[in-house]
């Protein structure tokens, strides 16, 4: 089984980041904590094998509990899970050796295939030893996912991501026609994706109710 240690200050994520990875086959949670003293602590009383990093923890920056890893020789393999865009910070965590880097929100799927394809990426070197360059290539090949599978047929990242900070923008929530209005699409998209997120436990649905007729159905972002 690969071990994982859950970063995650917001205790809700950090439930949701458990049970995903409990949902897994091959994989099991060593524990979850909240912060990175926290994860740090974890490491000089026991092991794991993989780190799903949050970057904005309460007292450090995730990029710090890697550097931190590092420089105690702690080699550990992370992922990381965060709504960090920056190319910057991308660029800062390919340097400290990331193995992946996961935009929130996202889904349990897309979650699964990041896990599922780290696990091959550990089998693809096997024991100890000298390796060629196929199998370099065929090991570090196992990480990468094709763009085509992250989405439903028909939906673009672009306007995902558009939707989702329109989101973000509004603690409050957002109907389909504000979301519509926000983000430049038409009604009938922006209701498609905010659907796509609720489906997915990425936002809620909450009834508004007007003076008269039915009620129409906001979308608020689940962090």
């Amino acid at each position: 089984m690969i071990r994982v240690l859950v970063v995650e200050d917001d205790p809700v994520a950090a439930e949701a980041h458990r049970t995903y990875v409990e949902r897994v086959a091959g994989f099991t949670v060593a524990a979850v904590v909240h912060s990175g003293a926290e994860a740090l602590r974890f490491f000089e009383r026991d092991t794991a094998d993989l780190v799903l990093l949050d970057f904005y923890l309460p007292d450090t920056h995730g990029l710090a509990v890697c550097r931190a890893l590092r420089a105690a020789g702690n080699l550990v393999d992370v992922i990381a899970v965060t709504s960090a865009r920056d190319l910057a910070v991308v660029k800062a965590a390919v340097s400290v050796g990331i193995v992946q880097y996961l935009i929130k929100p996202f889904t349990f799927a897309l979650l699964r295939d990041k896990l599922d394809r780290y696990a091959k990426f550990r089998e693809s070197f096997g024991e100890a030893g000298e390796v060629g360059q196929s199998e370099v290539d065929r090991a570090f090949a196992a990480l990468r996912s094709p763009v085509a599978t992250a989405l439903p047929k028909g939906m673009s990242g672009q306007t995902l991501d558009a939707v989702v900070s329109a989101l973000r923008d509004e603690p409050d929530g957002l109907s389909a026609g504000a979301a519509a209005t926000a983000t430049g699409v038409s009604r009938v998209t922006a209701r498609r994706y905010l659907e796509y997120l609720a489906d997915n436990g990425l936002a809620r649905r909450e009834p508004r109710y007007g003076q008269v007729g039915r009620p129409e159905v906001w979308y608020r972002a689940v962090k």
